[in-house]
């Protein structure tokens, strides 16, 4: 076993083969958009990414599925599996099998299990002092999510957000594995701040970061402000508060850093000297990337916060 609970990476990792190891993670979740089809793409992508922020090339997949009995109909079920199925396909992972069981809440995801060369892994206690930190998805799913569910949501930026959501970190952690990334994570439901503590703490460092209004995917600060929050932003920001420094960064912008993202970015720890080719590259890709702090010496906090 190379990877397991205690460094909280994204996926376990054990040892196969010479120079090798092979890479399981399992996720599944009820439906943040009302389109069947989309909900199935977002689940797959959510999935596949835990394998992405490892280092990793996802291979096979076992599709798990939660039906309540009774309230939806063939048709509903056959365009969430549908939508899974294409963007396994895109990511060229086959899909060998799978259960579904009866239960109050419809539920869907994917156990993914992917292959890594052990001298490519991304992980969380990888990270240095002076390491740039690198983002790969602007922030604020969680927020448009609930809008979404309170009907404040315009189409244009529900396909915006289902777009994001649906969108590989394939080629994000291929561009950190090629320039020698040190250590990565997907951004997922402990929000930015929560994974961005997980990373410092397991490195034994901590993060300087300088957030800006470009982070954030358009109207999430407006709706954080008018207090259109998930319920996971208020659970974040009370179990990691602790251990963040907020400096000047005022309330609305200071919430979303800690809203639960679906299929989020991935946050990558790497040199100085090699950023700039790494940013380059992301874009060649047309990859949203953005700089968004670095790492320093452990000090009083794992997160020290200050307007850019």
């Amino acid at each position: 076993m190379l990877v397991d609970h205690a460094s909280l990476d994204d996926a376990g990792v054990f040892a196969w083969g010479r120079g090798e190891a092979l890479v399981q993670t399992v996720d599944f979740f009820t439906p943040v958009v009302d389109d069947p089809y989309d909900f199935g793409r977002v689940a797959a992508a959510n999935a596949l990414s835990d394998v992405y922020a490892m280092g990793g090339r996802p291979l096979t997949a076992l599709s798990l599925l939660c039906v309540p009995e009774g309230r939806l109909g063939p048709e509903v079920l056959r365009h969430i599996v549908k939508g899974g199925q294409d963007i396994m396909r895109k990511a060229g992972v086959s899909i060998i099998g799978g259960h579904s069981i009866l239960d109050p809440e419809l539920k869907f995801g994917f156990s993914v299990t992917g292959v890594v060369r052990r001298r490519h892994l991304l992980l969380n206690s990888n990270v240095r002092p002076g390491d740039h930190l690198v983002l790969t998805k602007p922030l604020g799913t969680g927020i448009l999510s609930t809008a979404l569910k309170q009907g404040r949501l315009e189409p244009a930026l529900l396909r915006r957000l289902t777009r994001q959501m649906a969108t590989l970190n394939r080629a994000a952690s291929e561009a950190a594995v090629e320039f020698g990334a040190r250590a990565a994570t997907d951004v997922t439901g402990f929000g930015l701040l929560g994974h961005a503590q997980q990373m410092a703490g397991a490195s034994g460092v901590s993060f300087r970061l300088r957030p800006v209004r470009r982070w954030f995917l358009p109207r999430v600060l407006e709706l954080a402000a008018a207090g259109v929050q998930p319920g996971g932003l208020g659970r974040n920001r009370e179990f990691y508060g602790a251990e963040i420094d907020h400096g000047n960064v005022d309330g609305p912008m200071r919430d979303a850093l800690f809203d639960p993202q679906t299929s989020g970015g991935l946050l990558i720890a790497i040199g100085a000297r090699r950023a700039g080719a790494l940013l380059a590259a992301l874009r060649r890709r047309r990859v949203w990337s953005e700089v968004i702090g670095e790492a320093v010496a452990r000090g009083r906090v794992a997160i020290e916060l200050a307007r850019a």
